[in-house]
């Protein structure tokens, strides 16, 4: 299924925690078909924009315009800092909580061993590494039927290798979607072939 085009407005947005103002006047256009990576020092707003993009906070001042055609509720996937896994459950089964019957047990198997060792498909994910537990998590996010995609820190604690390999996932599944990405890496950008936003 096709992304619906999703196109969102963000002017004047301020948002602070109690004297500290994260985000101050910020402008910005974001429209899908493109891939854009938040840069900035931590402490900077990048998770704050990723919170009030998923509606999780209100901004203090400003506004977000979002336009999605056709009309229809807004489709959002996530990787948050956390990794937020169905803990007594295996890869599959969290894949499959956020896919439905969208894709048949042998194709989210062939996608799981594709970022993860086989030894991972009969494992509850609590008894993955830090690296398999991120890895499922991104699988979770690009898998699930979206529009927008938003990703916290997506690569932390996965080698170069697996990096690569779970970018090549990510531009694969998200080609057509609305996909934000906060990082610090300065080769992120380059390798998801996104514009840069400095907040």
């Amino acid at each position: 299924m096709t992304a619906s085009k999703l196109r969102i407005d963000i002017r004047g947005l301020e948002k602070s925690f109690g004297e500290e103002r994260v985000l101050k006047g910020l402008d910005l256009s974001l429209s899908s078909g493109n891939f854009y990576c938040l840069m900035a020092p931590s402490g900077t707003g990048k998770t704050t924009l990723l919170r009030l993009l998923m509606g999780l906070e209100a901004p203090d001042r400003g506004t977000m315009t979002i336009r999605l055609s056709p009309d229809g509720p807004l489709r959002t996937a996530a990787v948050f800092q956390e990794d937020r896994l169905l803990e007594g459950y295996t890869a599959l089964q969290n894949l499959r909580f956020a896919t439905g019957n969208r894709y048949t047990a042998e194709e989210l198997t062939g996608f799981i061993l594709r970022l993860l060792p086989e030894e991972a498909l009969n494992k509850p994910v609590r008894e993955f590494s830090g690296g398999m537990r991120r890895r499922t998590a991104i699988l979770r996010a690009i898998l699930a039927p979206s529009d927008l995609v938003l990703m916290d820190e997506p690569f932390t604690g996965l080698d170069h290798e697996t990096k690569l390999s779970a970018i090549r996932m990510i531009r694969e599944f998200c080609d057509g979607k609305l996909f934000i990405a906060a990082t610090h890496a300065e080769e992120d950008p380059k390798l998801l072939g996104a514009k840069v936003i400095q907040l």
